[in-house]
């Protein structure tokens, strides 16, 4: 979800932004796995606006997932798009949160 108060400034970044649900990553202890957006609905419009709310989700394999559980190894989330790039490193309290939807 990209939160952004004012709606000047909104409606400027999700018109710069169309197909950013397709730069979406993680990283688990460096290998790259690439997010795959929800084809419920189109998030993009045609003219290229994305929408503020964006449903992803990843595949990960059992290794890969086994890797994400332990607390030695780093699990980095982000985006590669070529109006916004960011990435941030996954605490160990955001780790353990979300290794409890793999069970």
């Amino acid at each position: 979800m990209f939160e952004i108060d004012n709606p000047i400034s909104r409606a400027a970044f999700l018109g710069k932004v169309g197909g950013i649900e397709e730069t979406v990553f993680m990283k688990i202890n460096g290998e790259k796995i690439k997010a795959i957006p929800e084809e419920d609905v189109d998030r993009t419009s045609a003219e290229g606006k994305a929408s503020s709310v964006q449903f992803i989700h990843f595949n990960f394999s059992d290794d890969q997932i086994a890797k994400f559980k332990s607390e030695e190894i780093e699990v980095e989330i982000g985006i590669d798009h070529k109006e916004y790039s960011h990435t941030t490193k996954l605490s160990l309290e955001n780790k353990k949160s979300l290794a409890a939807d793999f069970s």
